[in-house]
């Protein structure tokens, strides 16, 4: 059995670093309000962005454009969204699995946007072809890094150093629900009115400019906008699982705390009932 000192050092210990987890809970509490705040006003438009484009390319059917046609690069860029620390439970393992694990994909056709230096240490680790990006990003996103980003992403597909692009991220549903997504961002995958709703007629869709024109004008914008409420969304899930994550470690802190001081307890009383028993075996020897 471990002596009450040994017990009262390791007890003090886990009760400095409860101390810890329940300031960090508290930390990402607040963090957690205000990302979820920004996740929620930037959904609807996240949202609209998507269905509107799909509902335009759907019903204008098939139509030429650099957009809508996988490249002639084999490789996939895929934009790989995660934290800058740990402590967040499963929330940075699961995105990070989402690609590893994906068995028609080959290491060497990847090529991972890491946003977030968890999700960049554990490609480099994987021995997967990563590219630098500004980590920064996922403190406190903004769109006009999203744009910035989106734009280069374009660049490389138009100028077919990859063929596909895509975006894994950790969806917000509520504090306690967060989904590891794998979408699509290019190029755009949509189905044809016809197959959604077989035999309805829809009127036809008319662009002003011209149909590619206008599609190099929306493309980028519905790419920017996916990117950014991606962003948004990592952020309130990223808090959301380190909240969890720290209340659970405070909870089972405070179990280990109560299991030290009931073995504490035992080994004092164990230590008083020995000195009684020396005391009374030392009088009778003396008389």
């Amino acid at each position: 059995m471990a002596s009450m000192r040994d017990i009262k050092r390791r007890r003090t210990s886990i009760q400095g670093t409860q101390q810890i987890t329940k300031a960090m809970k508290l930390v990402s509490t607040v963090k957690l309000q205000r990302a979820r705040a920004n996740a929620e006003r930037s959904k609807s438009y996240f949202t609209c962005m998507y269905d509107t484009v799909s509902s335009i390319l759907g019903r204008v059917g098939h139509i030429e454009h650099r957009y809508l046609t996988a490249g002639t690069s084999a490789k996939k860029a895929v934009i790989v969204i995660t934290s800058n620390r740990g402590l967040a439970g499963g929330y940075n393992s699961n995105v990070i699995k989402l690609v590893t694990r994906k068995p028609e994909w080959n290491k060497e056709d990847v090529v991972v946007y890491a946003l977030g230096n968890k999700g960049r240490e554990a490609f480099t680790r994987y021995g997967y072809q990563v590219r630098e990006c500004n980590s920064d990003i996922v403190e406190s996103p903004v769109y006009a890094d999203a744009m910035a980003l989106s734009g280069e992403l374009l660049k490389a597909f138009a100028d077919g150093e990859v063929g596909e692009i895509y975006l894994a991220y950790t969806a917000f549903k509520n504090t306690v629900s967060h989904v590891p997504t794998l979408l699509k961002l290019l190029p755009v995958e949509y189905a044809a009115e016809e197959e959604k709703n077989p035999g309805k007629a829809e009127a036809v869709m008319n662009f002003e400019p011209e149909d590619v024109e206008a599609l190099d004008l929306i493309i980028p914008k519905y790419m920017t906008s996916l990117i950014y409420g991606a962003l948004m969304e990592s952020a309130a899930s990223e808090n959301g699982a380190r909240m969890q994550a720290m209340d659970n470690a405070t909870s089972n802190a405070e179990e280990m705390i109560n299991d030290l001081a009931l073995k504490y307890n035992r080994a004092r009383q164990g230590s008083i009932t020995q000195e009684l028993t020396e005391i009374i075996a030392g009088a009778e020897a003396l008389g």
